[in-house]
C-alpha cells in the first residue's frame, strides 16, 4: 500500500529580513508559499517551468526560481523578493528607474526583472550594456522590447554609484 503524506510541516524562513514560521505542505514550492502563505503576491506565477523567470527571487544572494525550489529547502536561507527592495516607503533605485523609463508596461515580468537586476548590481555594481542583457537572460518580457529595461538597469547602477 502506497503512503501518501498531505500533513504540514513547521518551516522558519528569513523572507525580506522578516521571520516567518509557516505550516506547510512539504511539496509546496517557494512560489507556493510566498504568495499562498506568506501572502506575497509580488513574485508572480508563469510558466512554473524555469521557463520564463517571472518567479524571480533571489535566495542568499542569487536569483533563484522559486518555483522550482521547494520551500522547505529555503530553511535557514536569506529570501528576497520584489516587497523587500523598497525602503522606509522609499523605492529602490531600480523601482524609480524602471518608472521613469517606461521599463514597466503591463509589469507582469517586472517583478522578476528587478530582482535579476539587483542581484547583478550587488555583485557588478557597473555593468556593461551585455553583462545586464545576460544577467536578465532568464526572464521573459512580451510588452517591452527589453530596450528599456536594460535603460533602467542602467540608470539605476549610475544613481547608486553616485549615491555611494
Amino acid at each position: 500500500m502506497a503512503v501518501t503524506s498531505t500533513s504540514k510541516q513547521l518551516v522558519a524562513l528569513n523572507i525580506n529580513g522578516d521571520a516567518y514560521e509557516l505550516a506547510i505542505s512539504p511539496t509546496h514550492t517557494l512560489l507556493e508559499v510566498l504568495r499562498e502563505d506568506a501572502r506575497l503576491t509580488g513574485t508572480k506565477h508563469g510558466c512554473e517551468q524555469g521557463e520564463c523567470g517571472l518567479c524571480t527571487i533571489l535566495l542568499d544572494g542569487r536569483p533563484q526560481f522559486s518555483c522550482l525550489t521547494l520551500a522547505i529547502e529555503a530553511q535557514g536561507s536569506e529570501i528576497r523578493t520584489v516587497e523587500g527592495l523598497a525602503r522606509g516607503g522609499e523605492l529602490h533605485p531600480l523601482q524609480q528607474a524602471f518608472g521613469e523609463t517606461g521599463a514597466s508596461q503591463c509589469g507582469y515580468c517586472s517583478p522578476g526583472m528587478l530582482m535579476s537586476a539587483q542581484a547583478l548590481l550587488e555583485r557588478n555594481p557597473s555593468p556593461s550594456r551585455n553583462e545586464i542583457k545576460e544577467a536578465l537572460a532568464g526572464n521573459l518580457c512580451r510588452c517591452t522590447g527589453y530596450l528599456a529595461i536594460i535603460d533602467a538597469v542602467e540608470l539605476a547602477a549610475a544613481r547608486m554609484r553616485s549615491a555611494a
